[in-house]
């Protein structure tokens, strides 16, 4: 296996339905048809590259199940190498979401054959990739042992803390970019659950965890760009939004192949939030990913 991008992470089957509104505590309220579509932030964040022309591989695992079958096929259809997807005994993982009439969504997520994905596994990567990225839907000890065995090489690390967890201190020295989102750089930051944290200067504290850089999104408000010389935002452009259903992902695929692609930071983030906001005017996750045509 030999590929720009790797993508170590999960990939899920997405039970899509639209309601007027999200069901409080013990309330029932009636959706729209369900949709079965291929997600998964590892997934997504694969296809997002292979639509942009990056050569690129995932490293996860699904279930001898047609969810898994499904994954599959979508991925090698978007050009996605699959070599080193296992499938195992357990079903695949599935997220159940809901999107409201903002396009805002909700999401469970069931991990099934995700944490399956052992930290052994990462052996079967015979190659070093230009840029590898990671995600939280799969086992923490697999994340670390990833992060670590990257370290020191020519690789590019980038850890999109989604859903966000405590990560040891040593693994996030080896990273070399952090991609949060503005909830989850608060929650790191010890700010609480509140959002609206953007361009507060205290995210250059993201820095003491340990990575070199950090990217901090805010969806239409676009993203800023923490490195030891300081901040800068970088905007998004204004688009209607349709459903925000995998947009990190868009968005963590299209920095990794801007990355591979030799261009700088703040350019690489440029075109990932482009990316991530055309990717918000079309349903679904996988399905919304723009080509480089569609950029165009």
């Amino acid at each position: 296996m030999s590929a720009q991008v790797l993508v170590v992470g999960s990939a899920n089957a997405d039970l899509v339905v639209t309601v007027d509104r999200r069901p409080t505590g013990g309330e029932t309220v009636l959706g729209g048809d369900t949709e079965i579509l291929p997600g998964g932030k590892g997934a997504n964040t694969a296809v997002a590259a292979a639509r942009l022309g990056a050569e690129v591989a995932l490293l996860g695992a699904v279930g001898d199940d047609a969810h898994g079958r499904l994954l599959l096929d979508s991925l090698r259809e978007s050009g996605v190498n699959t070599d080193l997807v296992r499938v195992v005994s357990r079903p695949t993982g599935l997220a159940f979401i809901t999107v409201t009439p903002d396009g805002e969504n909700s999401i469970i997520v069931s991990p099934g054959a995700n944490h399956a994905l052992r930290p052994e596994d990462t052996a079967a990567v015979t190659e070093a990739p230009k840029v590898m990225v990671l995600s939280m839907e799969i086992p923490l000890d697999t994340v670390e042992h990833a992060i670590t065995s990257a370290a020191g090489t020519a690789t590019c690390t980038i850890l999109n803390l989604s859903p966000v967890a405590s990560v040891s201190e040593s693994t996030l020295a080896d990273v070399d970019i952090l991609l949060v989102n503005e909830h989850e750089a608060a929650w790191l930051l010890g700010m609480g659950e509140r959002g609206g944290v953007l361009p507060n200067p205290e995210l250059s504290k993201l820095l003491d965890l340990g990575p070199r850089a950090a990217v901090v999104t805010a969806g239409s408000r676009g993203a800023v760009i923490v490195r030891p010389t300081g901040l800068a935002e970088v905007p998004s452009p204004a688009v209607e939004v349709v459903d925000t259903t995998g947009a990190g992902d868009a968005f963590a695929g299209a920095l990794a192949t801007a990355l591979a692609r030799d261009s700088e930071l703040p350019d690489a983030v440029a075109l990932a939030a482009r990316v991530a906001a055309l990717s918000v005017t079309r349903r679904g996750a996988q399905p919304s990913y723009p080509t480089v045509a569609e950029l165009e």
